[in-house]
């Protein structure tokens, strides 16, 4: 079956250098940057229903090229000698196709000209940040909208917080 989503392809340490909260985590550990990058990200993904290609070049973990997903987010640590913009280019390559229009979040305007001019649109760092803070907002206003609690579907009132936050932490592992 064809995935005819749109395509959001996330430079991840563009995006963590560009967000002051992830860069300070950066700080005292990268990898608890990049997972709440891509706890971020699976939200995002959760609401928008974007396909979402979070890159890392792998110099920075082991590893080299590997690939997997995180709470419906995929993830690629870039192959050996490959840089993330590399690796981006690549997968639009790949996945470019007529009724599909694909997304880079990056910083590297300059390094992304090649796919930019194969029609993929940018979002810069704070764009996204920007966008992913409104879907929160939105998301939130629903919840909070009157007999949204009321409602006989709403998983909040059928279980204690401490199992919905052991379920939250499941889905955003799987």
């Amino acid at each position: 079956m064809v995935d005819w989503r749109d395509v959001l392809l996330v430079d991840g340490y563009n995006m963590i250098g560009g967000w002051p909260d992830l860069a300070e985590l950066s700080h005292t550990g990268m990898k608890e940057a990049r997972d709440r990058l891509l706890d971020m990200l699976a939200d995002y993904q959760a609401f928008s229903g974007r396909r979402i290609i979070a890159v890392f070049d792998a110099y920075r973990v082991p590893g080299l090229g590997r690939a997997f997903v995180q709470g419906k987010v995929q993830v690629y640590f870039t192959k050996e000698k490959e840089t993330a913009d590399e690796c981006i280019e690549r997968l639009v390559g790949e996945l470019s196709h007529r009724r599909r229009q694909i997304y880079v979040a990056t910083s590297d305007l300059v390094e992304q000209h090649v796919i930019f001019a194969h029609g993929a649109l940018r979002l810069s760092a704070r764009e996204l940040r920007l966008e992913i803070e409104e879907n929160q907002r939105e998301v939130k206003k629903a919840i909070d909208k009157p007999g949204a609690r009321n409602s006989r579907h709403a998983l909040e009132d059928k279980l204690p917080p401490e199992v919905r936050s052991k379920l939250e932490d499941w889905r955003r592992k799987s």
